[in-house]
């Protein structure tokens, strides 16, 4: 037997522990699975599109209201932060967050990637002591419009979520917006809380019931959005307790 194993052209257990696995599955634990980009921190955002918009666009709150569509789900990276409502991220947010994760993050074992675009709705605005009237001011500077439910950075590498936690809640602590820092388990368990709430609920009055059966008259009052999003979104704000 000790001959035969003398004669094998390769080890039998064999642990890759740089670069990435070929496929075939570590024994051991391997830090070198994951792949680290070449610019690995977060990139500088404009402040302004390098081709500036000549038409000033109405406010268009639909931007920021009801759920994302997009950027909702985690893509390469292990943790995030996640909008729990709508509003408008402007150039300094951006600088903020860029400047408070990169010089956390190790950039040998982490990196940082946006998930929402660069500012691009022009905000105007007139000049103090001007009278009413008189047009649509200037364009001042651009915003980047955000809806509940969207991821605004991940982060990713050979780090636990633990440990990039604590630098995730405070710069969501400075957002205008409600957020918080989730991981791929947050996510999750977001998801399946809210499906089983809705599973095992027990008042049989809900909100979309009483929104269609028109009880006392109530889509008087009402929106469509209302009707649409089941009042779970008042605006840009999100209430997660209707079921």
């Amino acid at each position: 037997m000790w001959r035969l194993l003398r004669g094998a052209r390769a080890p039998l257990l064999r642990a890759t522990l740089s670069g990435r696995s070929t496929g075939v599955g570590c024994l051991f634990p391997c830090p070198g699975d994951v792949s680290i980009p070449e610019k690995p921190k977060l990139r500088f955002v404009e402040r302004a599109p390098l081709v500036p918009k000549v038409r000033r666009e109405p406010k268009n709150l639909r931007d920021i209201r009801g759920p994302s569509t997009e950027a909702t789900e985690l893509t390469e990276g292990s943790s995030a932060i996640l909008a729990l409502g709508g509003g408008y991220l402007h150039w300094g947010h951006f600088e903020m967050m860029r400047l408070t994760i990169n010089r956390f993050m190790d950039p040998k074992n982490m990196f940082a990637l946006w998930r929402v675009p660069a500012p691009f709705k022009a905000i105007t605005r007139k000049g103090m002591g001007q009278r009413m009237g008189g047009g649509k001011g200037a364009i001042d500077h651009y915003v980047t419009p955000v809806k509940a439910g969207r991821l605004i950075v991940e982060v990713g590498g050979r780090c636990e979520f633990q440990e990039v936690q604590g630098i995730l809640d405070q710069v969501a602590h400075k957002l205008p917006f409600p957020a918080k820092a989730v991981s791929r388990e947050t996510l999750e368990k977001m998801q399946k809380d809210q499906e089983e709430r809705e599973r095992n609920n027990q008042n049989p009055w809900t909100f979309e019931r009483i929104a269609t059966a028109n009880m006392l008259g109530i889509r008087k009052v009402l929106s469509p959005y209302d009707l649409t999003l089941r009042g779970r979104y008042w605006g840009k704000f999100y209430m997660p307790e209707r079921v």
